[in-house]
């Protein structure tokens, strides 16, 4: 029985190719252009976007070529080819910045750099792409129902990029003093990050690096500026509780208000 599937289910793999290969030997664009549309409402991806290339010519100048395009940048899409994708959408805008799918064409731009936005840890020129393509969208399209998925979407990307920030000033106060003032360069990206990225999910941890990273400073200062750097870590610790009186970090942050009132005091 299984050898009778397997037979079946080649001769109408064969079937198909051979199909395939009559079409692609077709002088009729029309032809050509029904049978991609077929195949791509099927999902094959690979076969619509070599009809639709093929024939992408002969339509230039009509009204078909606007829809050729879109049909090929989604074909991408469906391929996982987003930076293909993404410059086939640009060419729809700047080709037709009036068509009838202009709207989807911009929220596909910022939506293919979204999909190709790396791990944190890596390179964010694509996630920087994503953030200002999305925020292209919301200016030129207010009204637009992608608005609130738009706006989720920008959210995200402004998080990694704020999640990136966070990484790298915890990697500088781990290095501490190790071949220069590593706490200072912590508690400078950690407030640019707060400022560029005032609504980030990692608020509470870069605001918490900056209090341990000026009590370090504190701890391992000259003495002509302990007295200065404590005081600013206890300015930085009511800074800290008075948004986070709850928080995760309050123990520690107690803590290090006990150690500084007592040097103070001294």
């Amino acid at each position: 029985m299984k050898k009778y599937v397997i037979i079946i289910a080649l001769s109408l793999g064969l079937t198909a190719c051979n199909e395939y290969q009559k079409i692609l030997k077709s002088d009729d664009p029309e032809f050509k252009y029904t049978k991609a549309v077929e195949y791509f409402e099927k999902k094959d991806y690979l076969k619509a976007t070599t009809l639709l290339d093929e024939i992408s010519r002969y339509f230039r100048g009509t009204e078909r070529s606007e829809q050729i395009l879109i049909y090929i940048a989604k074909s991408y899409v469906g391929q996982k080819d987003y930076t293909t994708a993404s410059e086939y959408f640009k060419t729809y805008v700047k080709t037709y910045p009036k068509g009838s799918m202009v709207i989807e064409a911009r929220y596909m731009i910022g939506y293919c750099y979204y999909m190709e936005s790396p791990d944190a840890r890596l390179d964010q020129a694509t996630t920087k792409s994503a953030i200002t393509s999305f925020q292209e969208f919301l200016d030129i399209h207010p009204e637009s129902e992608r608005v609130p998925e738009v706006n989720k979407l920008l959210e995200e990307m402004k998080s990694k990029l704020a999640y990136k920030e966070y990484l790298s000033a915890k990697l500088y106060y781990n290095l501490g003093n190790y071949l220069g003032n590593n706490y200072l360069a912590a508690v400078i990206t950690a407030q640019n990050a707060l400022k560029n990225y005032p609504t980030n999910a990692h608020r509470e941890e870069l605001s918490f690096i900056i209090l341990q990273a000026k009590y370090q400073q504190a701890i391992q200062s000259v003495e002509e500026k302990k007295l200065e750097r404590y005081r600013d870590t206890l300015d930085e610790y009511y800074n800290f509780i008075n948004e986070y009186a709850e928080g995760k970090f309050k123990k520690d942050a107690d803590r290090i208000l006990n150690d500084v009132k007592k040097v103070i005091k001294e």
